[in-house]
């Protein structure tokens, strides 16, 4: 089987991904022109009970599919990689069938006592024909990525997004004109033709790549059955996402009520919810693409290095990885700090979002890292862990947001957000090197970057006043301060020794 390197699958990722994340920012600007800030939180609302959905159907099993099929490592023959495949899509089709029916019969129910807003009702049935074909491509994807063929779920996505686009721009205005309920149901059935055509494009790319499967080999005696194996990854991570969903679900219904509580206006809360949700997390979690990739690649490397008892080679895989997002991570999180006004004036036109990114800007490196290092722990068959830190954080979160938002309203919610991520991220970090036996080395990944950081902000700063006076456009004058800023960073970088040729020899031997 040819096996595509890990950093070439790596930048098809990443190079999708921001593709993906840039489209998807300029059709949220074009959306919240279209329906406002409350059609958005409206959207955000029904968008958390999808969610919810989604969770359950697609099971974890893509990670079990993903795990399974690179323990094969090159050893299993074309009959067993199928058979895993076949299990994992009976298992996601039965749960994404019972997921669709609980939505479709559920949805004025859930509409009434759940969200409050009866105009969610069409959207969540439109929303649940897609739930059965979205179980399916996670499967998919879960193969596509074991095969390290990255390209493959990359140009799914990248159909889906067409098709998720092209459909809500035919059908937009005429929808809106009929009301903000029918306007979410535009974008809904945006929604589910995009799954559907995900679905279709990678159901036929598993139809010509399957003819390249190894006929021959001898593949590892399993002590369980596929089905019990697949089941016993993939159940802890179900669990685990899906009682997290429930609960963050719990959490998105309740801080539009409380908001209520503190301003009056329910109007007014919904738009706050939409801002935060629905406008300044995207751009936030923009620059991630690369560190998705990392995050997504690293569990069948990680899980075949385990596999293999070769501790060496996992604990490396972890401490490149780690350092690589800190390193990536803190000169953004400096950059949307700096520059967070400039930012939510130049996409959206409001203050108030550019206020919401700079007020979280500084908790970006424990947002990335604790995608990387989820990643790493399933990689190591400890989703169980992460199970217990997800649920003792929506709990934390939770309780904060009846106690503090009705009394301080968004700034409250924001407080409670910082705490969450950061607790969350170290009891995660903090599991992962115990597990894997990995020290933390706080001055190469963490303190010489933040001083690299502090002097590329000051120069960032200083630039930015002499180009005040200047007759350049704002969009200019932050792409050239910013620009600086980071300059300055990565040379420092490099003369701190925090970037070293092993780091490139690590990444040209993957694969």
């Amino acid at each position: 089987m040819k096996r595509f390197t890990f950093l070439k699958n790596a930048f098809i990722l990443t190079v999708t991904s921001l593709i993906l994340r840039t489209v998807g920012i300029f059709f949220r600007v074009y959306l919240s022109n279209k329906i406002g800030a409350e059609g958005m939180g409206l959207y955000q609302l029904i968008v958390s009970i999808y969610v919810l959905a989604s969770t359950f159907a697609t099971s974890g099993i893509s990670t079990g599919v993903t795990r399974l099929i690179s323990e094969e490592a090159g050893r299993g023959t074309r009959r067993s990689i199928r058979r895993i495949l076949r299990r994992a899509v009976f298992v996601s089709l039965l749960i994404g069938l019972v997921s669709a029916a609980a939505m479709v019969f559920g949805a004025e129910l859930i509409s009434e006592y759940m969200l409050h807003d009866m105009r969610a009702a069409p959207s969540l049935k439109i929303l649940s024909i897609g739930l059965p074909f979205m179980g399916v491509t996670s499967c998919l994807r879960g193969y596509f990525i074991a095969r390290r063929k990255a390209s493959s779920t990359s140009y799914a996505q990248m159909f889906e997004q067409l098709v998720r686009i092209g459909a809500i721009l035919l059908i937009i205005d005429r929808f809106a004109a009929m009301g903000m309920s029918a306007a979410c149901a535009a974008v809904m059935i945006g929604d589910t033709l995009a799954e559907i055509g995900s679905c279709l494009y990678l159901g036929i790319g598993y139809l010509r790549d399957k003819r390249k499967l190894p006929t021959a080999g001898s593949p590892p005696v399993r002590k369980k059955g596929i089905l019990r194996e697949l089941l016993g990854i993939a159940v802890p991570i179900t669990a685990g996402r899906y009682l997290n969903s429930a609960l963050r679900t719990i959490e998105n219904l309740l801080v539009p009520n409380c908001l209520t509580k503190y301003s009056g206006s329910k109007e007014q809360a919904l738009s706050e919810f939409g801002m935060l949700k629905g406008m300044a997390m995207p751009i936030l979690f923009f620059p991630s693409s690369f560190l998705s990739a990392f995050s997504t690649l690293l569990i069948p490397e990680v899980s075949e290095a385990a596999a293999l008892n070769q501790h060496r080679r996992v604990e490396r895989a972890i401490q490149t990885s780690m350092r690589v997002t800190l390193l990536l991570s803190v000169p953004i999180s400096g950059v949307f700090f700096l520059f967070s006004k400039p930012l939510g004036q130049l996409i959206y036109g409001s203050e108030e979002v550019g206020f919401m990114i700079g007020v979280l800007a500084p908790i970006m490196p424990f947002m990335y890292l604790e995608s990387v290092v989820d990643g790493l722990l399933k990689g190591l068959d400890q989703q169980v862990s992460s199970l217990k830190y997800s649920v003792l954080d929506s709990v934390l979160r939770i309780t904060a947001i009846v106690i503090l938002v009705p009394l301080r309203g968004m700034q409250g919610f924001l407080f409670v957000m910082i705490v969450s991520n950061i607790m969350t991220s170290l009891l995660n970090i903090r599991r992962l090197l115990v597990v894997a036996n990995v020290r933390m080395q706080w001055g190469q990944w963490l303190f010489k970057p933040l001083l690299a950081m502090t002097a590329g902000g000051v120069a960032s700063m200083g630039l930015r006043r002499l180009l005040d006076g200047s007759a350049l456009p704002m969009l200019a004058n932050v792409i050239a301060a910013a620009g600086a800023g980071v300059l300055l960073y990565t040379l420092l970088v490099f003369l701190f020794g925090c970037v070293t040729r092993e780091d490139f020899t690590w990444f040209r031997r993957r694969g």
